[in-house]
């Protein structure tokens, strides 16, 4: 009579399941085990359901991987504006990379995938807020917008992919690799070999946020000359 009187009953694990709790679930699949292993089934047996219980709360993986990328989105703190184009340009991008980095294994996602909800848009909204402040006209600041998130995404996949072919941060490495290229037989790249054996991440950040902060302001002093 007992197993009678639960027929219909959904498992513990499925009547406690929500949209966020999946979406925590399939986060902590990518950080142990990238993107590619973030699939229904992976999610539903961290969470110890069905695959089939989590469509009710999620349409697809793809709807999945949307959820993962607004969550990670709204962890954005958008920093004060300031009277400083140069500071308030750093701000946003040193917060960007913080987000960025926090899960590296879902850099991908935050950073190629496109979302349209609000939580997709605000980092543009904050951006755009910025550049308009310096009196850009919305065309030239939409150009500045698709120019600063191209670079600062680019150097941020770069920066969680990198491989010790691209320069590494330990003395070892650094020496094994300044070696094979110094004996390339390229003549460039034996004298860059000390350079190009290193990658220290800190310094390739702030080294393509001041390009990116030059170029900017440079643009902006430009059009207000004229």
């Amino acid at each position: 009579m007992q197993g009678t009187s639960r027929r219909g009953r959904p498992p513990k694990a499925e009547a406690q399941l929500s949209r966020a709790a999946i979406r925590e679930a399939a986060l902590s699949v990518l950080d142990a085990e990238g993107i590619a292993a973030v699939s229904m089934r992976s999610v539903s047996r961290v969470l110890g359901v069905d695959a089939k219980s989590l469509y009710h709360h999620v349409d697809s993986k793809d709807d999945l991987l949307d959820a993962i990328v607004e969550h990670l989105l709204g962890q954005l703190r958008m920093p004060a504006p300031t009277d400083s184009l140069d500071a308030d340009v750093r701000a946003l991008a040193h917060e960007f990379r913080r987000v960025t980095l926090a899960h590296p294994e879902a850099a991908t996602l935050v950073l190629t995938r496109q979302l349209s909800s609000l939580s997709g848009l605000a980092p543009i909204e904050a951006v755009l807020a910025v550049l308009r402040r310096t009196g850009r006209a919305p065309e030239e600041a939409v150009h500045l917008l698709r120019t600063l998130l191209a670079t600062l995404i680019g150097t941020l996949l770069r920066e969680v992919s990198a491989g010790p072919t691209f320069g590494t941060d330990d003395a070892e490495g650094i020496a094994d690799r300044q070696r094979t290229l110094e004996a390339s037989g390229l003549v460039q790249v034996a004298l860059a070999a000390p350079h190009l054996a290193r990658f220290d991440r800190d310094r390739e950040f702030d080294y393509t946020l001041d390009l990116l902060v030059h170029v900017v302001t440079a643009r902006t002093t430009e059009s207000n000359a004229h």
